[in-house]
C-alpha cells in the first residue's frame, strides 16, 4: 500500500506481510493514518481534513494479490476493472482538499461503492470503536447471525419476507375499516363512472373514425362529383363513348401502335405502358368501390351524428378521448377492487392476517431457536479464547430473550401466547454477560469488566468470528488498550495464530504484541524547516530491538532495555517455530 500527504505522513510504501503484521510508532506519528488509509481503499468516508496541510489532495493506493476466482474478482470484472499481468488488482483512492475523492480499480475510474464492495470480500477492519458499537444489543445480535451463518440467515430471510407481507395485509385491513365510508363513497362515484361508460360501450379510436365519416357524408355530393370526373378521366366513359376513351384506352391506343412498329427500340416501351395500364386499372376498381361506399342518406348522417353526441357526453367527463376514457375504466376497475369495504372482503383481509400472523410466529419460533444454539457455542468458544487470554477465571454468558411489545405496538405479535415486538430483525433481544470469576453474578460486558478486559472479550470475539470469516484480511486497530503485562503476551500470541488462516494488520503500542509479528513497520516522525512529516519503515532485527525496547519502557538505549525486547522477540519466534514444525500452511497473499 502506498500512501501520500494524507494526514501527517508525506510519502511511505507499505510491503504488508501475508501473515502478522505490526505498525508502531510515537504517539502522534501517525499510526492511525495506515488504517485510516485502509478505510478509504475499503471506500470509506473521505474527509478533507485529511489531506496534509498545505497539498492539494492525498492519495492512497492498494495492491491485491490472490483474487483469481474468489468473489472479489467478480466484483471487480463487474466494475470493468483490469488485472495486471500476475492478477494482482490495484485500487486507488484520493480525496481533494475540498472533500471531493475519485475511486479507480484496475486502472478504470468507478464509483467509491465499487471500493466498498470489494472490500467487503477483502478487508475487516476493527478498531476501538468497533468494540463500543459490539456493546449495542442490535450488534450483539447481529455478532450472533454472523457466527450462524447460513443456520439464522436463511430462516431470518423468510421471516423478513412474511413479516412484509403480514405489515402490508394488517395495514390494508385497517385502512379499509377506518375509511370504509369514505372508500364507499368514492366506490360508488366508480361504479357510477363505468356503468356510464359501459352504457355507451365505446371502441378504441371509434370517435377519430366518426369524425371522418361524418364529413364523407356532409359532403358526399361533392366527393361523389369529385370521384366520378376521376373516374371518367382513368376509365373513361361508362357507355363506351370514343370520345371519352379515358386513361386507360389512351394507353391501349399507344400499345396497339408500337406493337404494329419495326423497331425493337419502340416496342421495348410496351411493356411499360402494360405496367401503367394494370395501375391504371386497380386506380380504376378503387373509384368504383369509393362511389359505391359512399352514402348520403340523410338518416345515416344523423345516426353518425348522434353517435358523437353519446361519445362527447363521456369524454367530457372522464379523458380527452375515447381512449382516455377506456384507460380511465380499467384503471377504476383495478381501483374498485381495493375499496372494495364490504364485510365479505373485510373478512377475507382479516383472515389473510391471522394466517400470516401464525405464520410469521412459527417462524419467529425458529429463528428465536437457532439463535440460542449458536449463542452457547459462540460463547463457549469465546469462553475458551479467554482462557488463553489471561482470563481463565472468566466466562461469557449470551442470551437470548423475547422482546415484549408495549402497549399500542403497531407490530405487537402473538407467539406461544406471549405479546413480542416484531422488529425487522425478529423477536429476540441478545444481551452478552460476564462472568468475572466462578460464583460471580452475570453482568453486561460493559458493567462487568475493565477497559483491558473489555477489549481481551472483544478480541476473543473477532478471533472467534474470524474463523469463520470469508474476509481474508484483518485489521486490528489498537484493539489491546488498557492491556499489559501477561494479557499483551497472550493477545499477540492469539494475533499470531489467527494470521496462521488470515492477512493480520495490527496497530499497536504494546511490545509484547508487536513481537509476535512477522513484519514490524515503523511510523517516524521528524520535523525539516518548520514542517512535520512521518514516513513508514520496515525494522529489520537489531532496530526492532531497539523499537521494542523504546516500547517496553522507553529503555531503547539501555542494555537492561534490549536484553528484555531481545527475550521477548526470542519467546515470539520460538513459539512460532513450533507452529512451522505441526505443518500448518500460511495463508495465501492477499
Amino acid at each position: 500500500m502506498r500512501i501520500q500527504d494524507l494526514g501527517v505522513i508525506d510519502e511511505a510504501t507499505l510491503e504488508l506481510h501475508p501473515g502478522f503484521t505490526v505498525v508502531t510508532g510515537e504517539t502522534g506519528a501517525g499510526k492511525t493514518m495506515v488504517v485510516t488509509g485502509l478505510h478509504l481503499l475499503s471506500g470509506g468516508r473521505a474527509e478533507a481534513s485529511r489531506v496534509r496541510s498545505g497539498k492539494s489532495k492525498a492519495v492512497v493506493e492498494g495492491r491485491f494479490e490472490g483474487l483469481t476466482g474468489s468473489p472479489a474478482a467478480a466484483v471487480a470484472t463487474e466494475a470493468g476493472a483490469e488485472p495486471d499481468d500476475d492478477g494482482s488488482l490495484i485500487a486507488l483512492r484520493s480525496v481533494n482538499s475540498d472533500g471531493r475523492s475519485r475511486a479507480h480499480l484496475g486502472g478504470r475510474s468507478v464509483p467509491v461503492g465499487v471500493l466498498s464492495d470489494l472490500a467487503e470480500q477483502l478487508i475487516a477492519v476493527h478498531g476501538q470503536n468497533d468494540q463500543l458499537r459490539l456493546l449495542r444489543p442490535a450488534e450483539q445480535r447481529a455478532v450472533i447471525d454472523r457466527y450462524a451463518g447460513e443456520a439464522v440467515s436463511s430462516v431470518l430471510a423468510d421471516y423478513r419476507r412474511v413479516r412484509d407481507e403480514w405489515i402490508a395485509v394488517s395495514t390494508e385491513l385497517t385502512d379499509r375499516t377506518r375509511r370504509a365510508k369514505e372508500m364507499a363513497r368514492e366506490a360508488d362515484i366508480l361504479r357510477l363512472g363505468l356503468e356510464e361508460i359501459a352504457a355507451v360501450d365505446p371502441k378504441p379510436g371509434e370517435d377519430v373514425e366518426l369524425v371522418e365519416r361524418a364529413r364523407r357524408l356532409a359532403d358526399a355530393d361533392q366527393l361523389r362529383e369529385a370521384a366520378t370526373g376521376a373516374s371518367l378521366a382513368v376509365s373513361g366513359s361508362p357507355d363506351g363513348d370514343p370520345d371519352l376513351p379515358g386513361a386507360l384506352g389512351a394507353i391501349g391506343e399507344a400499345q396497339r401502335r408500337i406493337a404494329g412498329a419495326d423497331d425493337p427500340r419502340l416496342r421495348e416501351l410496351e411493356p411499360r405502358l402494360a405496367e401503367a395500364a394494370v395501375l391504371l386499372t386497380d386506380v380504376g376498381s378503387e373509384l368504383t368501390a369509393y362511389l359505391d361506399s359512399l352514402d348520403a342518406d340523410p338518416a345515416v348522417l344523423e345516426q353518425v351524428l348522434a353517435r358523437q353526441a353519446e361519445l362527447k357526453a363521456i369524454t367530457r367527463k372522464y379523458a380527452a378521448d375515447i381512449d382516455g376514457v377506456i384507460a380511465w375504466a380499467r384503471d377504476a376497475n383495478e381501483k374498485l377492487a381495493t375499496l372494495d369495504t364490504s364485510e365479505g372482503a373485510l373478512g377475507e383481509l382479516a383472515a389473510r392476517k391471522i394466517a400470516l400472523a401464525q405464520q410469521l410466529a412459527g417462524i419467529a419460533v425458529a429463528l428465536t431457536a437457532a439463535r440460542e444454539k449458536a449463542a452457547e457455542e459462540l460463547a463457549k468458544a469465546v469462553t475458551d479464547e479467554l482462557g488463553g487470554l489471561a482470563m481463565g477465571q472468566s466466562s461469557i454468558q449470551i442470551t437470548v430473550r423475547p422482546r415484549a411489545a408495549d402497549e399500542g405496538d403497531p407490530v405487537a405479535l402473538d407467539v406461544a401466547g406471549q405479546s413480542l415486538h416484531a422488529g425487522a430483525d425478529g423477536v429476540d433481544d441478545v444481551e452478552l454477560l460476564l462472568v468475572a470469576h466462578d460464583g460471580a453474578l452475570p453482568l453486561p460486558v460493559h458493567k462487568g469488566a475493565s477497559g483491558g478486559e473489555l477489549s481481551r472479550v472483544m478480541l476473543a470475539i473477532e478471533v472467534v468470528l474470524a474463523h469463520s470469516d470469508p474476509v481474508p484480511t484483518l485489521v486490528f486497530d489498537e484493539v489491546d488498550a488498557g492491556v499489559g503485562g501477561r494479557a499483551a503476551v497472550e493477545i499477540g500470541r492469539r494475533l499470531a495464530r489467527l494470521a496462521r488462516s488470515h492477512q493480520v494488520i495490527v496497530v499497536t503500542h504494546l511490545a509484547q504484541v508487536a513481537a509476535f509479528a512477522d513484519r514490524h513497520l515503523i511510523v517516524d516522525k521528524s520535523a525539516t524547516g518548520g514542517v512535520t512529516r512521518s514516513d513508514v519503515r520496515t525494522l529489520d532485527e537489531p532496530t526492532r530491538v531497539i523499537e521494542l525496547a523504546r516500547m517496553l519502557a522507553g529503555m531503547e538505549s539501555t542494555e537492561t532495555g534490549r536484553a528484555h525486547a531481545e527475550e521477548l522477540l526470542a519467546l515470539a519466534d520460538g513459539e512460532k517455530h513450533d507452529w512451522e514444525l505441526s505443518g500448518k500452511p500460511r495463508p495465501k497473499r492477499r
